[in-house]
């Protein structure tokens, strides 16, 4: 039990910040992404044992968590709201730095799955298009698409929430 818990950590730490920003993204709307990421690694280690190829631990992990947040979203719960309270008077650089991550995460929730996933995967973890490919079992030609299409529509989000902010000023 004490030699499954080493090796189950000695494989995650490495893969931790990556795991971490990408439920951060994933997360956003549904979720609190710590939560999100202490219930998928409590699945991950029940079921590590199924786990064929170690180094995959970092795919293992996106599927246990998308399932997860899948079966969240199924279940209607309310929304977790990660808004920055509206009694801010200050608006300091680390405030307005969050500010801006977060429309960002809003943003990404409002694209189609595929997109959001790429654009995930590619900009915030870092995985190059061809990894991207394997693990979605995809042409990179479709991820390559997936990411131009992804980052058109989160530019007119973004551009639209701008707009709004400037009309209600």
């Amino acid at each position: 039990m004490k030699e499954k818990k080493e090796i189950f950590m000695s494989l995650y730490e490495p893969v931790h910040e990556s795991f971490e920003r990408f439920c951060k993204a994933r997360a956003y709307g549904c979720m609190p992404f710590r939560d999100l990421m202490q219930e998928t690694l409590m699945v991950a280690y029940s079921k590590f044992d199924e786990l064929k190829e170690q180094d995959k631990i970092l795919y293992f992990l996106f599927g246990i968590a998308t399932r997860l947040l899948a079966n969240q979203r199924k279940k209607n719960s309310p929304v977790y709201q990660n808004e920055i309270s509206e009694s801010s008077y200050f608006l300091t650089p680390e405030v307005a730095r969050k500010a801006e991550v977060d429309h960002l995460y809003k943003a990404l929730s409002l694209l189609p799955a595929d997109q959001r996933d790429a654009l995930i995967y590619f900009e915030i973890v870092g995985f190059s298009v061809k990894e991207i490919a394997v693990f979605q079992k995809k042409s990179e030609v479709a991820v390559r698409q997936q990411l131009s299409r992804g980052r058109q529509k989160l530019l007119e989000l973004l551009q639209e929430k701008n707009e709004l902010k400037n009309i209600m000023i």
